[in-house]
């Protein structure tokens, strides 16, 4: 990953997605926005207690940042839903229910806002086409990878061979311990369980992957942990009360000049 800065602001890239001269992508961090107290500073997450003008202010800073397009949120349920942008939203109508968002709309840009969940984002150079992923454990578990993939390639005509990935920061295999992993991940998981109850959901994520197809030359991990860097990132896992940050992912609008 690459650490870069735009109005004050910073926000890291991936390397196997900045060769791609086709989309704009982000991970913000929690610096640089205007919320306070535990949800200082960059926090994007408007259901997360947070005064709500200062989260408006966090997200037009964002849109800013990478000033390629229109922000597209999703109300993450924890669930295995994947939306596709419509008018009705974009025009600022309330954002749908999902945990998965794809889009070959250029100047549309796809947000996940994360606190220990994975961000796991897709380019399909050929479509052109994107997806952004809210992967917590019940979407991993779920698969919500493969549905997403699927529905890209009923959608799109996406060859998951063809596709770029990106797995963001979000708990990682130190720190996702799980004490009640008999009622809460299946049998078919705990070849990921370490011997402390820690499961690595990034490899979940990347082999979900491979078994879609997409190579895993393809894949770029960021291998940062949210809980063991809470000065950069939310965790709700260390501090409960606290904000979300943004993944971002889209297709520059057709005029647009790359960052």
């Amino acid at each position: 990953m690459r650490l870069r800065r735009t109005n004050d602001i910073p926000y890291f890239t991936f390397n196997a997605m900045d060769r791609c001269p086709g989309i704009v992508h982000g991970v913000f961090t929690r610096l640089g926005g205007s919320s306070k107290g535990p949800f200082t500073a960059l926090n994007v997450g408007m259901n997360s207690g947070d005064d709500p003008g200062a989260v408006s202010m966090n997200r037009q800073a964002v849109a800013n940042c990478l000033g390629q397009g229109e922000l597209f949120f999703l109300s993450q349920v924890h669930g295995t839903g994947i939306a596709e942008p419509g008018n009705a939203n974009a025009a600022g109508g309330d954002p749908p229910e999902a945990d998965a968002v794809i889009s070959d709309t250029p100047g549309r840009m796809l947000v996940v806002q994360v606190a220990d969940c994975q961000s796991v984002m897709l380019y399909d150079p050929d479509t052109p086409a994107v997806a952004n992923i809210h992967a917590g454990w019940r979407g991993s578990i779920g698969n919500i990878i493969g549905r997403c993939i699927d529905a890209m390639k009923d959608r799109f005509g996406t060859r998951p061979e063809s596709l770029v990935a990106a797995i963001g920061p979000s708990l990682g295999p130190c720190c996702a311990e799980f004490v009640n992993h008999e009622n809460e991940i299946p049998r078919q998981f705990l070849p990921y369980k370490d011997d402390r109850n820690r499961f690595n959901f990034w490899q979940v994520s990347h082999d979900q992957l491979t078994a879609c197809g997409v190579f895993g030359q393809h894949i770029e991990w960021s291998n940062i942990c949210t809980r063991c860097n809470t000065h950069l990132f939310f965790s709700y896992r260390h501090e409960k009360t606290t904000g979300r940050f943004a993944s971002v992912i889209g297709l520059p609008p057709p005029d647009a000049e790359r960052k």
